[in-house]
Parts: C-alpha cells; structure tokens; sequence
C-alpha cells in the first residue's frame, strides 16, 4: 500500500509538522516540546506527581524522570516531599519555571491557535472526532497485536481527550 494511502502516514507526517514549528517557536523560551508539555501541564497541576506528568504528557515514567531531571537541572521546577505519599515526590514550578512557561505558552498557543484557525469551528469539531475514532480504532485492535495492549497502556484514557 503506497503511503499517500496510508492514514498513518498522513497523521504522522502532521504531527511531526506541528512538533517541528513548536521546536523553533519555543527556542526563545530554552525549553523542549516535551519540557513546555511537562511545564504546562504541571502549571494545570500543581504538586503532580512524576508519574501522574508521565501519564498526562503520554510518555513513559522513564521518559518524565529525563525531562523533569533537566527541568530541575535548569532550575525550572522544584520537588517536595508529598505529605500524603512517603514515597512521592510533589513536583512545582519555580518562579523561573513559571516565567519559561510564559514565553513558550506564547509561540505554542500562537502556533495551535493558527493551525485551528485553518478549519471552520464545524471542521475543526468534526476533525478532533475522526482523531478521536482513530485512537479508539487503535485501541480496539491492541488486543490482535503481540504487545499491542503493553504498547498503548500509556495511552489508556486518552481516546476521549
């Protein structure tokens, strides 16, 4: 099958477009497109976790535990003993983390927001629909593919987001 034909190839192909433009927007900022993610959603979610960020963010624990570890590194976010977990780490924004966040929220909200603008509100519904029936597609045939289930447990949840 010739890869015009392909859905995957067309996802694929877009979505590494949309990275590429958030990798050069968010220069300015110093942060990566997966550093921005775990900034972002962890201003969403205070005292989150590591592995609560590695489920939002859809990536591996072993993933986060990099990202984070250059976040710290940057002095980007700090982390805290939880008060209910003995064994958890609560994870916060530092004021210098904070003021990353803003500069790349900036170019990446700039760039999602033109991207959505390409499509009618109707379009744009109907296209975050279809994503969604693929990521439910996917998730249906897991269960025929040797490690299907394994490979897709980071995405548990998300068919719906």
């Amino acid at each position: 099958m010739p890869a015009q034909e392909r859905v995957g190839y067309h996802v694929k192909r877009v979505e590494q477009e949309l990275m590429a433009l958030k990798h050069a927007g968010l220069k300015p900022s110093g942060l990566t497109v997966p550093q921005y993610t775990a900034l972002a959603l962890l201003s969403q979610n205070p005292g989150a976790s590591a592995a609560a960020l590695a489920r939002l963010s859809l990536v591996t624990p072993q993933t986060m535990a990099t990202i984070l570890a250059n976040l710290q590194a940057k002095g980007l976010i700090a982390r805290r003993p939880n008060p209910n977990h003995l064994n958890v780490r609560s994870i916060e924004l530092t004021d210098a983390g904070t003021k990353a966040l803003k500069i790349a929220d900036a170019a990446a909200v700039a760039i999602e927001r033109e991207l959505g603008d390409a499509f009618t509100d109707e379009e744009r519904e109907t296209l975050i629909a279809l994503l969604g029936r693929c990521s439910t597609a996917l998730h249906a045939q897991a269960a025929d593919v040797n490690g299907g289930n394994a490979a897709l447990a980071p995405f548990r949840g998300s068919e719906s987001a």
